[in-house]
């Protein structure tokens, strides 16, 4: 497929997609909510060592439900998993879910990334930012950084708090011929953040001065024999939205394969103070080679998180990409 034939659109071009925010600015936590209420065909693939994970286990492949209505990305490490109940009441309020003959179950999945540091520890998404999160998704207008579930959203934590900076959340969309597919991915890793295209570090650990960046690369394996107790809650947690018709095994596959743009982008990623997860949801509109879908996805997926760290802003004390460019 020739390069013309690719284009970057909106999130909201995909159809039967909607996309909400909810967030505490002064307690630097929130949630996004994204929703499929015909129902999509759905997969998640975890690699971080500490998840925070809701109905993961209904998402493998030889098990029964095939569609979900809704997955929640959210802030408030493993509380944050609350803000999935808000959706389950929004969209039961809906008539949307799994029939069960006395009502509707709506299939829900979720995972929450670690901000308690950032602002108020006791702040975290519950079911009532959930369900305003979903009202939001009614305007299908998200923002991008400093919103939703990238609201306390940092990178570059290794050496802690004074070293670390702001990060948040990421949109990024494409299409190419019919097949559209998307990322929506609120960035919070241990690791840095690098560009796609030239691998230049954008955000991550601070130098010692703080006028620019250092590697955490090059500081772990300069400390490899030291033994120093990191965050135990990180997590880049994000999701592949396309209009294309997959199976459930295939959906499985795609958040696989999307691990590639996390990997292509976050340095290091995937450690045992990290919980990576990236769900999938198809709404089976279009046929596509699951091939070229596949590095569709990853590439959406690394300019989803580029996005992240470039639209964040400077909050809670904390510098962003912005203010190493001057253009805060």
């Amino acid at each position: 497929m020739k390069n013309m034939d690719i284009k970057e659109i909106s999130l909201s071009d995909i159809k039967g997609i909607q996309v909400g925010h909810a967030q505490s600015v002064e307690g630097g936590t929130g949630c996004t909510a994204i929703l499929c209420k015909e129902g999509a065909w759905a997969g998640v693939d975890v690699r971080g060592g500490g998840p925070a994970t809701r109905e993961t286990d209904l998402l493998r492949s030889e098990n029964m439900v095939q569609q979900i209505h809704g997955v929640m990305l959210s802030g408030g490490s493993a509380y944050g998993l609350d803000a999935c109940s808000g959706v389950m009441a929004y969209l039961e309020e809906k008539g949307v879910g799994f029939d069960v003959g006395v009502g509707v179950v709506p299939i829900v999945c979720g995972a929450s990334l670690f901000d308690l540091v950032v602002g108020d520890s006791t702040c975290r998404p519950d079911k009532d930012m959930g369900y305003k999160a979903c009202v939001d998704s009614e305007r299908n207008q998200p923002e991008q950084g400093n919103a939703g579930a990238g609201t306390g959203a940092t990178v570059g934590k290794f050496l802690g708090m004074d070293r670390l900076m702001k990060s948040g959340l990421g949109i990024y969309a494409l299409q190419a011929g019919d097949v559209q597919c998307a990322a929506v991915v609120a960035v919070n890793a241990l690791g840095d953040v690098l560009d796609l295209d030239t691998g230049k570090p954008i955000a991550g650990i601070l130098n010692e001065d703080g006028t620019g960046l250092a590697s955490t690369e090059e500081i772990m394996l300069n400390q490899i024999a030291a033994s120093r107790n990191v965050f135990s809650g990180n997590t880049t947690i994000g999701c592949i939205i396309t209009n294309a018709k997959l199976t459930k095994p295939q959906a499985n596959k795609l958040a696989s394969i999307c691990h590639d743009g996390y990997a292509r982008t976050i340095s290091p990623v995937h450690t045992s103070a990290d919980g990576d997860t990236i769900f999938t949801m198809a709404t089976g509109q279009v046929d596509a080679s699951f091939e070229a879908l596949g590095v569709l996805a990853a590439r959406v997926m690394a300019k989803a998180i580029n996005n992240a760290v470039r639209h964040a802003k400077p909050a809670y004390g904390l510098k962003a990409a912005c203010d190493l460019e001057k253009g805060c």
